[in-house]
């Protein structure tokens, strides 16, 4: 869709830290991470909301979340995560996401008071993003 900022990323067009790209959707470093290595993955297909989802794409999407999640703790050796999907309230860019954030114990993320972090710059997002494209195989 014209003027979406994730789909010039599915499409190639809008710069991103990819860690997978494949048919099922695409997976990127969210450029305001709760947490560093904070993942968005994205259906290819501009949708707005998790609703309209067509039921053939979706065992396919959710696999590629599934590994990502996987892949998050593996890469960045984290405790686990905190997966999320926003349906029209709160959701920045009007285009299915789904939030992968790796989480530790302690970690100070209470409820959905989330506090907002930084790359240093865009050689430590690379790192992150490359280490969880490893985790993927």
């Amino acid at each position: 869709m014209s003027g979406c900022v994730f789909c010039g990323i599915v499409a190639g067009e809008v710069p991103a830290f990819t860690v997978v790209d494949e048919p099922d959707g695409v997976a990127f470093l969210d450029t305001r991470p709760v947490f560093k290595g904070h993942v968005l993955v994205v259906p290819r297909t501009h949708l707005v909301t998790l609703d309209t989802l067509p039921a053939e794409v979706l065992p396919g999407y959710f696999r590629l979340v599934q590994r990502v999640i996987v892949a998050v703790e593996t890469g960045l050796g984290s405790g686990g995560t905190f997966v999320a999907v926003n349906n029209k309230v709160s959701q920045s860019v009007p285009h299915l996401h789904t939030h992968v954030v790796p989480r530790t114990k302690g970690d100070g993320l209470r409820g959905f008071f989330w506090p907002r972090t930084r790359y240093t710059d865009d050689a430590e997002a690379r790192e992150y993003a490359d280490r969880i494209a490893a985790a993927l195989g």
